[in-house]
Parts: structure tokens; sequence; C-alpha cells
């Protein structure tokens, strides 16, 4: 099985979402292993709009061969998140759910076609991320051998009834963590089916840049809290920084640093730093010098984020709601989780004063992702999946 397929709704450098991020790091490793590596994805790069930004046909990227089609449909998202705040309280149709579908996007019926007609040039299909127009009629149309990686959380959308149609579809399922396993087996039945929980591998960084050149090329004076990612209230960062303000006022020597893509306002405070987005190299620095890194989201099938941050011995404050990271921080005893705002204060107050803790947990941490996130690990978990799509009967032609 050595001629493998991915659908993703965007692909390049420049996506650096969660579970595009993660498909392309995969497939780029598989290829340096000798696969033949395609994807199929859209000229999109905004998730937001689904806008036409690439150009359509076919390019090769670190030895991945990527074949893009054009969005026929821009979203409008506020009139998408009031469909979308209907159906999920209200009775409606299948034809209701079908329609939510095309809105959500991206709506591309070219690269459905492109599956359909060139699927026999592949032995398997990996679809990435089980919400999207592509995945939904991609699993219908391909009748490959198929693999999903859902990179599901626990979201209104998980419960419509086409989503039955799209757990049904694959014959391997690859989760992210054992968290993301749990619900989705309690919800789906996906008996008999191939099973394995594989995530995605994490380069341990071997040189980390000078503290104190980074810290004075972005003026950091004070010890700092970071976050990385998305900033966007749907990442909790609203909330993240309601809590740190308050925070702020009993402890006003730490500060909270910023970096990523900003989708919203971000308070004026003399604690709050925003740095944009950074190298590589810097965010690497920045978070191996972080006290601690936060991750505020409510939802999460794995967080990449959490990952690097442990594999350079920072440990992780997380959103106990969240399975996925609560998991990393019991599983691998590398962090704590609050569920409120008292629960933040006390939990940042025993991180930072107790500095011995801090590094028992970054060790424990490091150990973790070493143990089940290398990427030796990752792509021996994806070679079996393709033994065993190589054994899945075929259609007869």
């Amino acid at each position: 099985m050595k001629r493998v397929a991915f659908v993703i709704q965007r692909y390049g450098l420049e996506v650096m979402g969660g579970s595009e991020l993660h498909c392309r790091l995969v497939a780029e490793r598989l290829a340096q292993r000798g696969y033949e590596c395609t994807i199929f994805t859209t000229t999109a790069r905004d998730y937001i709009t689904w806008k036409n930004e690439y150009e359509s046909g076919e390019s090769i990227l670190n030895q991945v061969v990527i074949k893009r089609y054009p969005v026929e449909k821009e979203r409008n998202i506020d009139e998408f998140n009031k469909f979308s705040d209907w159906i999920f309280h209200h009775h409606h149709s299948k034809n209701d759910e079908e329609q939510w579908m095309e809105q959500q996007g991206p709506y591309s019926p070219d690269l459905i076609e492109a599956l359909r007609e060139n699927q026999a040039d592949y032995d398997c299909f990996v679809f990435f991320t089980y919400l999207y127009f592509n995945t939904y009629w991609g699993l219908k149309a391909v009748t490959r051998p198929k693999a999903l990686v859902p990179t599901a959380h626990d979201e209104p959308a998980l419960y419509l009834e086409m989503m039955k149609e799209v757990f049904a579809a694959p014959q391997a399922f690859i989760f992210n963590t054992q968290a993301e396993k749990r619900m989705l087996t309690r919800l789906f039945n996906l008996e008999g089916k191939y099973q394995d929980v594989v995530g995605v591998g994490v380069d341990i960084a071997q040189t980390i840049p000078d503290q104190d050149a980074l810290r004075t090329r972005y003026g950091l004076v004070r010890p700092y809290l970071l976050y990385a990612g998305r900033i966007e209230p749907g990442k909790g960062c609203q909330e993240l920084m309601d809590y740190f303000q308050e925070y702020s006022r009993r402890r006003p020597g730490v500060d909270l640093v910023l970096i990523g893509k900003k989708l919203m306002d971000i308070p004026p405070h003399h604690q709050i730093k925003y740095l944009g987005f950074v190298s590589p190299e810097d965010k690497t620095a920045l978070m191996k010098y972080a006290l601690v890194t936060i991750h505020p989201s409510h939802f999460e099938s794995l967080c990449m984020a959490a990952l690097e941050s442990l594999s350079l011995g920072t440990p992780i404050l997380v959103q106990e709601q969240t399975e996925p990271l609560k998991d990393h921080c019991r599983l691998g005893q590398a962090g704590l989780y609050y569920s409120n705002q008292a629960e933040f204060f006390e939990t940042l107050d025993l991180l930072l004063a107790d500095e011995r803790l801090r590094e028992r947990l970054g060790l424990n941490g490091r150990a973790y992702v070493e143990k089940n996130y290398s990427w030796e690990i990752i792509l021996e978990k994806y070679r079996r999946v393709f033994e065993y799509l190589g054994g899945v009967s075929q259609p007869v032609e």
C-alpha cells in the first residue's frame, strides 16, 4: 500500500490549522519513507470564507503531490452560524443537513468528482477531519479502502444524523487520543473496523535560541505564561484573557504572551503581550522559556501546541472540560487543569510558586512525548493501518 491519497479541506505551508498541519506533517514524513503521497484539497487558504487563494491544478511540496480544486461558493460565516444555531436546536430533515454541509464547505464539487474518477490510481485514501463537505461527500465517492482521522471533539455537529454515514463509511479509524476514541465509540458503532490511537509525531528540538537574545528581541522583561495558536473566542482565548486580567491584579509580576493569528480584539493591558507570528525557532524558544503554556480551548482532539510544549520540558495548564488535554496531564503527569476562574487562580499560583513542581512536570512531559509521539512510533502505526487496508476487499470494477 504505497500509493496513498489524503483528503483535506486546506493544505499548504501557510495553513497552520491543527488538522491541516497534522495532515501535512504525516504526508511529508511518509513521503520521506518512500510512500507516494498525494493530497486532494481545495484552493482555499482561509477556513472562515473558503476564498480561493491558491492556484488550482497540480504542484509538489516537500515530495508530496498536491491536487487543488476550486471552491464554488465562499462562506458567509454569519449566515452559516445562524443556520447552524437553527439546525442544532430544531427538528429538521436530511435535506436540511445536506444544505448545512454545503454551507459548511468548502463547497468543491470538482474535488469530489476528481476523487471518484481518479481513485483507481491509489491504493488507499486517508480523510482528515470528519466535519467538512470534502469528507462527507468524498467518503461516498471513494470505494477504495479508506481511513478517517476524525480529529473530533464533543460538539453539536457530531450529533447530526448525517454523521452516522460519515462514521459508517471508513474501514479504519486513526484517533488522536484515547479520549477521542472513547467518545466516538460511545456515539457510533465502530465494531469490526480497524481502530488505533495514533496522533502526530513531535520533533524534539536539539538547539534552542539564547534566552537573553529572545527576551531582548521581543521586549520580555518579566517571567511569562504563553499561549500559542489561533487567537479567537472559539479557542477559549476570551476566557483566558478575562481570567488573566483578574489574576494580574493579584500577581503583577508575570505576563501573558500570545503568538499566532489574531482573530479577535486583544484588551489593552500592559501585562498581555501579542507578538504576532514568530519564526519556528522563536516559537520553540518562547515555549521553552515560558513558566507554563496555557491551552484554554474547550474543544480539542489532540492539541499539537501542548505536545510541543511538553517535548521542551515546559508544563501545561489546560481546560478540564477538554478530555484529550486533561488526558495529557493525567497520563503524562505533565500539567494541571482548571474548570473555572477560581481553579485557574489556584493552579497557576501552585505552578508559579513551586519551581521543583514545574521541573518535575516538565521532565514527565518530555518522557510522555518521547514514549507516545515520536515519529518512529507514529509512522509504524500508519504502516499497520495501510497493511490492514491492503487486505480490505475491493469492489468489482
